[in-house]
């Protein structure tokens, strides 16, 4: 078996853990690597996932569109990947990634700061 042989096996090995939805889509929870910020929330499916792991730039799965997309690729505003993680359950992934330029598609850093739902903080339980 060769280097590259073994490598695409241990990817297969690594994609065959996440537990996929009915749709064949595992969410994707996408984080400033270095500042843990949260960017986002895309899907992919095991051919997004691969191309993500093998290639260090973020692709996702666009639920609206149907197709693939490279996170850059028209914007500009890449993601290059420094580490992806599975959930205890396997069913959602954590990719940590250096953002380049606004991650949300608005135009904003991240997509999370739009809407505050204003929840109750709540006691500490000590």
């Amino acid at each position: 078996m060769s280097d590259a042989d073994g490598q695409a096996a241990l990817v297969e090995a690594r994609i065959a853990q996440v537990v996929f939805n009915a749709d064949g889509l595992a969410p994707v929870i996408v984080q400033q690597w270095d500042s843990h910020e949260v960017l986002m929330l895309a899907w992919v499916d095991a051919e997004a996932l691969r191309r993500t792991l093998t290639s260090g730039r973020a692709t996702y799965w666009s639920r609206s569109r149907r197709e693939y997309w490279r996170k850059g690729d028209a914007s500009g505003n890449i993601q290059v990947v420094h580490e992806a993680r599975l959930d205890c359950d396997g069913d959602a992934i954590l990719l940590l990634v250096a953002q380049t330029g606004p991650a949300c598609h608005t135009g904003t850093r991240t997509c999370f700061d739009a809407n505050d739902l204003e929840a109750t903080v709540g006691a500490d339980q000590s």
